[in-house]
């Protein structure tokens, strides 16, 4: 695993579950939905972007189980999900809120 100690860890492993609010049923499901609407369908197993198949990998992980490549993904939406705040989640441009979406993060979902 990377140079990252057991206390950075924690505490990314923490934020990113934090930041990712829906459960991977339900980011599974929203990347089959939302490639759904697109003209050329991909099979279930590969339908969703990259980025949001690889966050699916990593809720679906222990985090002992952790690869240098997931630590990364996890950093990366983290800094997404804090660089797209708003004070008031019901103003959020509907295509924003679904590419949010595609990375597991729903910002009209309450927090938990």
């Amino acid at each position: 695993m990377a140079d990252i100690d057991t206390l950075e860890l924690d505490a990314l492993w923490a934020e990113f579950h934090r930041v990712v609010n829906m459960t991977s049923q339900e980011l599974s499901a929203w990347l089959t939905a939302y490639d759904a609407d697109k003209s050329a369908e991909p099979p279930p197993e590969h339908a969703g972007s990259p980025i949001g198949l690889l966050v699916l990998g990593i809720l679906q992980k222990r985090r002992a189980d952790l690869t240098n490549d997931d630590i990364s993904v996890m950093y990366d939406v983290v800094d997404t999900v804090g660089a797209q705040q708003h004070d008031d989640p019901r103003d959020i441009d509907p295509a924003l809120r679904n590419r949010l979406m595609s990375i597991g993060h729903d910002p009209l979902k309450p927090p938990a």
